[in-house]
């Protein structure tokens, strides 16, 4: 079977041309026997992310000398290291500096719970009366309700006396003898009101006059003369 194939190789080896068809020769290929890629900045199908110092510097970091990138070319120019210094002060901040923002903050957050500490000593301070305040309100307002009850149980029993028979609290007749009696209360309480003030400028009156005789001298009788 090996000797079809070998008489087929020998005429195709026949057919072969003496000299190449064209001029042209491609250029060799450069051989990378280290395994690493570097991609020619030379050439135009480099991409443009593979190319710069940056690329460069990143190549040096992983490969070291077999990226055969020059380790002096990739430290900044004084120019670029000002520039680098002057940007490092504007947006990151110093040690000393966060060391500082750090205790204003710690210190912020002290008086804050002092403060809060405080706020709840003095409404701890302030929880007793609070306390009996609450109390009295809650008993007054009982009472109130109470004396609401008694009032409109006795406005009750004086519409069934005036009109014989009960009536509704919510009947136009019962809210007209309420507003009357309301109106009546209030001419009494005024009138009242105007005797306590009448009798108490009348006390103060009499006050004013027992003081103003005691202070006055006795006047000695002209007529008697000594002998």
């Amino acid at each position: 079977m090996a000797l079809p194939i070998q008489r087929c190789w020998f005429r195709l080896r026949a057919l072969t041309l003496p000299v190449p068809a064209a001029g042209y020769h491609a250029k060799a290929l450069k051989m990378n026997m280290t395994g690493v890629y570097i991609p020619d900045p030379q050439d135009p199908k480099t991409k443009d992310w593979q190319k710069g110092p940056a690329y460069e510097a990143k190549l040096y970091g992983k490969y070291g000398s077999l990226s055969r990138v020059n380790p002096a070319q990739l430290w900044p120019s004084p120019e670029k290291l000002q520039e680098i210094e002057a940007e490092e002060k504007e947006w990151y901040p110093s040690l000393r500096e966060m060391l500082d923002k750090l205790e204003a903050q710690e210190k912020e957050l002290l008086q804050q719970k002092l403060e809060r500490e405080r706020v709840i000593a003095a409404n701890m301070a302030k929880m007793p009366k609070m306390i009996a305040d609450w109390r009295r309100d809650k008993k007054e307002a009982k009472i109130k309700e109470r004396e609401e009850k008694a009032k409109k149980q006795r406005l009750l029993t004086l519409a069934r006396e005036k009109f014989g028979v009960n009536v509704d609290p919510r009947s136009p007749k019962f809210q007209e003898m309420v507003k009357e009696m309301e109106k009546e209360e209030r001419r009494k309480l005024k009138a009242v009101k105007k005797m306590q003030r009448e009798e108490e400028r009348a006390a103060i009156a009499a006050a004013l006059n027992a003081a103003a005789a005691a202070r006055s001298p006795t006047t000695p009788d002209s007529s008697s003369t000594p002998e």
